[in-house]
């Protein structure tokens, strides 16, 4: 049995992916292991567990009933964040933006969030919120 993992659900696949599988590898070693860009589905594993798995969100729709209802809620804050923790926030924070990932926050110190913590935070290409993080 697989320990649980997060699956992002992607409307952009090819975009996502291509973002994904730049990102995870440098900055938690975690491998590609199943699915390619044209989708419906990725993993990335670390150790034999998954880390991260993709999944078009049109498919799941089908899937479960939820086809006909709007694929994007009204603007609102973030319900959830991926979190990665980094060697380096700052080379983390570039290597993410040349990969298709938008700026939110640079690079800041934040002793009130626990000692020596370092965070930047970012969205993937389809605006889910990342924090990388150091400490």
């Amino acid at each position: 049995m697989d320990a649980p993992y997060h699956r992002l659900l992607v409307a952009d696949f090819p975009a996502c992916f291509g973002f994904y599988a730049a990102a995870l590898p440098p900055l938690t070693g975690a491998a590609l292991v199943r699915g390619a860009p044209e989708g419906p589905y990725a993993a990335w594993d670390l150790a034999g567990r998954t880390v991260l798995a993709l999944f078009d969100r049109g498919r799941l729709a089908t899937a479960v009933g939820t086809a006909a209802l709007p694929a994007a809620p009204a603007a609102a804050q973030d319900g959830a964040m991926l979190v990665l923790r980094v060697d380096d926030v700052e080379r983390a924070l570039a290597h993410c933006l040349e990969h298709g990932g938008a700026p939110v926050t640079g690079p800041a110190d934040r002793p009130e969030w626990g000692p020596g913590l370092r965070t930047a935070h970012l969205r993937d290409p389809e605006g889910r919120l990342i924090e990388l993080q150091s400490y």
